[in-house]
């Protein structure tokens, strides 16, 4: 189909608020822009949704053509190009309200973490956001949600109350623990397989202050780091929430002279509590090797961002992650050898994070999210320049392939990267990967949502 040349794009524009955009129009590029550069979108048409109405409009209309539908808010989730097909973009629709006393949140499919925050921080209560707040709410959500105060409260998903859907068919739904309870099921964790949330409604908690931070540590004292990681981290209290991550810093004028261009190992921390018992759980890991830069202490939750120091600017990434049963000396030392700081890779990042205490517990309304039987995720990312991409490929199937016999099944939905339907349903075991399927072929026989991770090719 030629979208350029057909009149029925009239009929679109038509039904909804939006601007609806063709590759040959000005401003189609910013419009279907992404921040993972490495994974441009070519649809056939944008529709900049501003309501959920015009996100079903876009849905029906795809659908009488044949089309499948992506969606995206911020960029950050696309793993894969969207390509021949109908891109909604939300980024305009940013409805948020917080209500203090039920201690909850519902904000539209636009809205990023960052206004969340700004919105709850008054009444003392902060969301399960991940390491960035720049990241939107809804697609992080439905992926599981493994952010800094995981181990503490659970994944993002575990805490949803209900969510507004549309899906295939174009009919808008509000589906919660009691309300199309499979669907409501799946989608947390199944992501965007099932619709297109427009607005979520979930937990906030009693935040009003955090013990938080990183510590960079040298190239030199690099496996000291890791096997010093391996022997604390097991013994940590659930109010402790850390990760470890090898990273190849680039030669960037904003970044410290110590870290700039530099492999460091960044110890990553969020503690509910205050400095002097962080110092103390801390000890063992600040007498493993003299830090670089960094240290920990109190901070307002508005500042969680300073913890992981995630990169704000877009970036061409290739990313994939496995699930640890637990972290071995023989682990460590595979890690340092395929990816340490002794050898020439194209890799960002190779992290860590540590798993266990509420993570690991089932949610009070179940959901489709895995990974509760791990003790780590081990995750890597790596330059997406199309002339590396074979390398990278290659050098992050070494990583994880050095985790050995400590990879356990299932993976996060949000750290599987551009994997395939197949390797996708092995995420999950059998019966909830039958039950994940049945709901997918009940509310999108046509596999209308194909896009990006797709469980079904």
């Amino acid at each position: 189909m030629t979208v350029s040349t057909n009149p029925s794009v009239a009929d679109l524009v038509a039904a909804v608020h939006g601007p609806v955009l063709l590759p040959t129009d000005a401003g189609f590029a910013e419009e279907v822009a992404v921040w993972n550069v490495a994974n441009p979108h070519r649809p056939l048409v944008a529709v900049g949704a501003t309501s959920t109405a015009d996100v079903a409009a876009a849905i029906r209309w795809a659908g009488r053509h044949g089309l499948p539908v992506a969606v995206q808010a911020t960029g950050h989730g696309a793993v894969r190009p969207a390509v021949d097909c109908v891109l909604i973009t939300t980024r305009r629709m940013q409805d948020l309200t917080v209500d203090p006393a039920a201690r909850t949140a519902r904000a539209a499919a636009g809205v990023r973490w960052s206004s969340v925050i700004e919105a709850a921080a008054p009444h003392g209560l902060a969301p399960l956001n991940g390491s960035s707040s720049q990241v939107g709410v809804v697609g992080y959500t439905l992926g599981g949600g493994l952010g800094p105060l995981g181990r503490t409260f659970g994944f993002a998903a575990d805490h949803v109350r209900s969510v507004q859907i549309v899906t295939a068919d174009g009919v808008t739904r509000t589906v919660d623990a009691g309300h199309e309870s499979d669907l409501f099921w799946a989608v947390r964790g199944g992501k965007g397989n099932f619709g297109v949330v427009t607005a979520i409604e979930f937990d906030l908690f009693d935040v009003p202050a955090l013990t938080g931070g990183g510590i960079y540590f040298p190239a030199t004292h690099a496996a000291e780091v890791l096997h010093a990681y391996r022997q604390w981290a097991p013994g940590l209290p659930e109010r402790m929430n850390t990760s470890l991550a090898m990273l190849r810093l680039p030669p960037l004028p904003q970044l410290p002279e110590p870290l700039r261009g530099a492999f460091v190992v960044h110890l990553r921390v969020a503690y509910l509590g205050d400095a002097t018992d962080a110092e103390r759980l801390l000890a063992p890991m600040l007498a493993a090797a003299p830090a670089l830069l960094g240290g920990v202490g109190e901070m307002p939750y508005q500042a969680v961002d300073a913890i992981h120091q995630d990169p704000v600017d877009p970036t061409p990434t290739r990313e994939r992650g496995v699930l640890l049963g637990e972290l071995t000396a023989s682990t460590v030392e595979g890690l340092l050898a395929a990816a340490g700081p002794q050898v020439d890779v194209p890799l960002i990042m190779v992290e860590l994070r540590h798993l266990g205490g509420a993570l690991g517990r089932p949610p009070a309304v179940p959901n489709a999210v895995t990974g509760r039987d791990a003790a780590y995720s081990l995750f890597v990312i790596g330059l997406g320049v199309p002339e590396l991409v074979p390398v990278v490929d290659a050098v992050t199937g070494a990583v994880l392939a050095a985790a050995g016999d400590a990879t356990v099944p299932g993976g996060l939905m949000n750290f599987s990267g551009g994997a395939g339907p197949q390797e996708l349903q092995a995420n999950w075991s059998p019966a909830d990967r039958d039950r994940l399927l049945r709901v997918k072929r009940s509310y999108d026989p046509t596999n209308v949502f194909s896009t990006n991770q797709a469980i079904l090719a």
